[in-house]
């Protein structure tokens, strides 16, 4: 061998660990870049165990089940006032996208409500964003059948937006000519982030759409994806809480038949299915009601009105609406509020509960992921 290509060999093998040093740094920083995003240095406003004082009623947070490897939060009782904590934070630098083109860049001036609906549908904040340069201009009604092929992965939405010739990003629609198209697919849910084989599914099938289409996607890297995916999963299982409070019967069981009749008169719609909403007066609801018992019963002597706390925009004050629906019902009924141990629960209880509700509002919007916005709809269906 000579001194050439023993000199070329040792200059490969150089380049090389260059390259494979220089990857490894580039996960480091994205890594770090992701966890300053979702990550609070206090403990979330309505699980802290630490604080509660057990001489008082009790009231407990109900965390939704989590799922994926992240495990679900016990139930933790909330009574007593809790010291406001500093409010988690999301830099600019460290909530950048996975792609690296973002789809739509808020300007000064209000957004068309094309640019708001296509923000809500690919946000750089929840979803794995993916660029797709296409070799020329395209219709929306030609490209429509082939995207609404692939409408999810696991339990995890895609969507699609295009650039329109006039320069504004909208959901494809018929009749539209794009330059460009970015996909999404939402990187957390209520129940589980997304994972490898989910994010394998959907780039062999993203290409195949690509390919259809004429475009071509430009792929995060997985390692990356992951890496955020579990991170925003943390923070919205660590956001996820149910409160409930509870009416019992003072004397007889309450007749199920009879029930119906109170409940609608206090303004519950009752479904087909068993289950009782009291809506918000625009097309969502602000709490449910259960009975605690099966379909069929006849009668219950307990009632549990239940608040997702996440999925109710401050200025709605479910908590306040659901507590005084409870007050009346306890007029309507002969019952009593008391919490999941049976003890009444007094007033100066509820208040303390309802300012760790508003501290926790103000957590989420931190966060940048307000309750009852579309962002939090979105993650915490």
């Amino acid at each position: 061998m000579t001194d050439l290509q023993m000199s070329l060999i040792g200059a490969s093998g150089v380049f090389v660990a260059g390259v494979f040093a220089y990857n490894k740094w580039q996960e480091h920083k994205a890594k770090k870049s992701v966890e300053r995003a979702f990550s609070s240095e206090h403990d979330d406003v309505l699980l802290r165990p630490g604080d509660i004082v057990r001489s008082e009623p009790t009231f407990d947070v109900k965390p939704a089940p989590v799922g994926d490897d992240t495990p679900a939060a016990a139930p933790v009782p909330v009574a007593a006032p809790v010291a406001a904590a500093p409010a988690a934070r999301f830099d600019d630098e460290a909530a950048q996208p996975v792609a690296p083109v973002a789809p739509v860049a808020a300007p000064v001036e209000a957004l068309s409500p094309a640019t708001e609906l296509a923000t809500s549908l690919v946000d750089p904040l929840i979803d794995v964003l993916i660029p797709l340069a296409l070799e020329a201009p395209v219709r929306g009604d030609k490209i429509l059948p082939i995207l609404h092929t692939l409408r999810h992965v696991g339990n995890k939405p895609v969507h699609f937006i295009g650039l329109h010739v006039n320069g504004d990003w909208e959901p494809i629609v018929h009749g539209g000519v794009y330059t460009k198209l970015q996909a999404g697919v939402q990187m957390a849910s209520r129940t589980t982030a997304l994972n490898e084989l989910e994010y394998s599914e959907l780039v062999t099938r993203l290409r195949a759409v690509a390919d259809d289409i004429g475009a071509e996607p430009e792929i995060p890297d997985m390692i990356e994806v992951m890496g955020e995916s579990r991170t925003l999963h943390r923070f919205v299982a660590g956001h996820d809480a149910q409160l409930g409070v509870n009416l019992m019967s003072y004397g007889a069981p309450w007749s199920i038949a009879t029930l119906i009749g109170a409940l609608e008169k206090q303004g519950f719609d009752v479904r087909p299915d068993g289950r009782y909403i009291m809506p918000d007066g625009d097309g969502g609801q602000l709490f449910t009601l259960t009975t605690n018992v099966t379909l069929g019963a006849d009668t219950t002597s307990r009632l549990t009105l239940l608040l997702d706390v996440p999925c109710v925009a401050p200025a709605r004050d479910g908590f306040g609406a659901m507590l005084n629906c409870a007050k009346a019902l306890v007029g309507r009924l002969d019952a009593v509020i008391v919490d999941d141990s049976d003890q009444p629960l007094t007033d100066q209880a509820l208040a303390e509960i309802n300012s760790q509700v508003l501290d926790f509002y103000q957590e989420m919007e931190a966060a940048d992921i307000a309750a009852g916005s579309t962002r939090a709809m979105r993650l915490f269906s």
